[in-house]
Formats: structure tokens, sequence, C-alpha cells
């Protein structure tokens, strides 16, 4: 750990969250050596050329991997998720995530024409708003269709000027936005992912609150009912 690294420490001496400007980013490849670090797995699972990543998974951004798990067996589609275990969590920016650091992460990359991307987010004003960014609009707002009646608690945002810059997803180098048709990333609240003190108490953590199966039953649809060809419809980094 260096002087620089920014550090939120969930239990002192135990658990650690590394966001930015620590160690892995000095390397050129940080997605590579996060996938060398002892308890982070990755998991590929190749079906439907529409796919589904959770590459903030595990401990980092709590239950996106699970969805996307659970989204892409359900519609028959392909999958990419890395899982970080309970002790330190790094996060690596979407645009340094790239498959030229892991043969898995390019086999999916090669195999699917659509991919719908999974990250977590928690903002002041934004508890109960699902941010959809990338590249691929059309994707976008064919998502946006399935959660709305799924998820009437919450406020689905495809308007990009509505987004903060920062959480967009517009990057070019973005894994989304590389895949053959393009792609999304939705930013999804703790609330949706059951991470809300709403839901804390006697409740398992195995144990997922309503709002994450709707999550994920919009999901499936929309992997579902998506044309396999000629939508490619794109926005780009302005």
């Amino acid at each position: 750990m260096t002087v620089s690294d920014t550090v939120i420490a969930r239990v002192t001496g135990v658990m650690a969250l590394h966001l930015r400007n620590h160690k892995l980013l000095a390397d050129p490849q940080p997605f590579a050596r996060l996938l060398e670090l002892d308890g982070v797995t990755e998991e590929l699972e190749i079906r439907s050329t529409f796919g589904f990543m959770a590459f903030h998974g595990g401990r980092l951004e709590e239950m996106t991997d699970d969805v996307a798990r659970a989204a892409a067996r359900r519609a028959g589609a392909s999958l990419y998720a890395v899982v970080q275990p309970e002790e330190d969590q790094w996060h690596i920016p979407s645009h340094r995530v790239t498959s030229d650091q892991s043969p898995a992460l390019a086999q999916f990359m090669d195999h699917v024409d659509v991919v719908v991307s999974l990250h977590g987010f928690g903002r002041v004003g934004l508890w109960r708003t699902l941010l959809v960014g990338g590249q691929n609009r059309q994707l976008a707002e064919h998502v946006a269709i399935e959660l709305i009646p799924r998820l009437g608690h919450y406020e689905i945002v495809t308007d990009l000027d509505s987004i903060p810059k920062a959480l967009r997803g517009l990057h070019d180098d973005n894994p989304v936005n590389t895949v053959k048709g393009g792609g999304i990333q939705i930013e999804l609240p703790p609330r949706v992912r059951g991470r809300s003190p709403l839901f804390w108490g006697n409740r398992p953590k195995s144990q997922w609150v309503p709002h994450v199966d709707s999550l994920i039953d919009g999901l499936v649809a929309a992997a579902t009912t998506w044309p396999t060809a000629g939508q490619n419809g794109t926005a780009t980094v302005s």
C-alpha cells in the first residue's frame, strides 16, 4: 500500500477497499495483475451471443456477479465475471479492463455480439436510480423497457446527459464498447442489490430480496427478446 493509495478500511487490519492511485494502477496491465492475486477468480460461461459481465464482482461491487450469473443462466446467455475475495478489493477502471490481459475475457469478447455489464454505485440523491450507460443506445432502451415495469419504485435513466459523466460508460476502451455489436453498462444502487440498510437485520446473506429477483427477471426478458442481427445503434463520447 502506498501513501497515495485511497483506501477505505472496513475492518481495521482485515479488509480494505482500494479505489484509486493504488499500486496495481501503476502497472501497464493492472487487470492482469489483479487476476494474479490470491482469492481473485474469473468465471466464463459460453452460451448465446448475448453476454452479461460483472468484472467488479465479489466484495468489490456486491451482488453484481450474482445478478449477472443468474440472468445469464436463465436466459441461456454467456457470462464473464471476476469475483474478488473478502480481504482486499481492488478497483480497476473499466477502460483498463482489456481482453489482451485475460484469455478468458478475450474468448468471451470474441464470442458475444452484444453485452450488458453490471456495476454497483452509491451516490447521494441516486439511491433509487439505475443508470444505463454505454454506446449501444438501442440496447439501452430495450433493456430499460423490460426493467421499468418490474422495478416500479426505481428510476431507470437512459438519457446520457442525465447520467454523471464518470458513470456514462462511453469510453471506447470500456469492454461494453469493444464487442461486435456494442453494449451497455448498468450502474446499480445498493437498494436494488439488496445492500441497503432497509434490508439489514436477520435476513441471511444468501437470501435475495424481491428487488433482486425483479431485476433479474427484467434482464432475462431483455436478453431473450433481443434480435440477433442488425442492432448497433451506438453513441459516441462527446
